[in-house]
């Protein structure tokens, strides 16, 4: 998947001077493992703030691609 994101300048300066300090790690590596650690803390956050879901139950385990869909009201 490629996407473009918007930065603000302080925390594209940030992530700049990041990777001069750490140049055996590429934006692309930093960005990855900056989502995963996202997605372990709370992935049903994630999905809500990325507006896929409303409310998500359960876990990713549970196969919820398999589960009816149904919206709360």
């Amino acid at each position: 998947m490629r996407a473009t994101i918007y930065l603000p300048d302080d925390l594209a300066r940030a992530v700049e001077a990041y990777l001069k300090e750490h140049p055996e790690t590429s934006l692309s590596a930093l960005v990855q493992e900056a989502l995963r650690a996202r997605l372990r803390r709370n992935p049903a956050a994630l999905l809500e703030l990325a507006g896929v879901v409303e409310k998500a139950k359960g876990s990713a385990r549970e196969r919820a691609e398999d589960r009816p869909n149904r919206q709360e009201r």
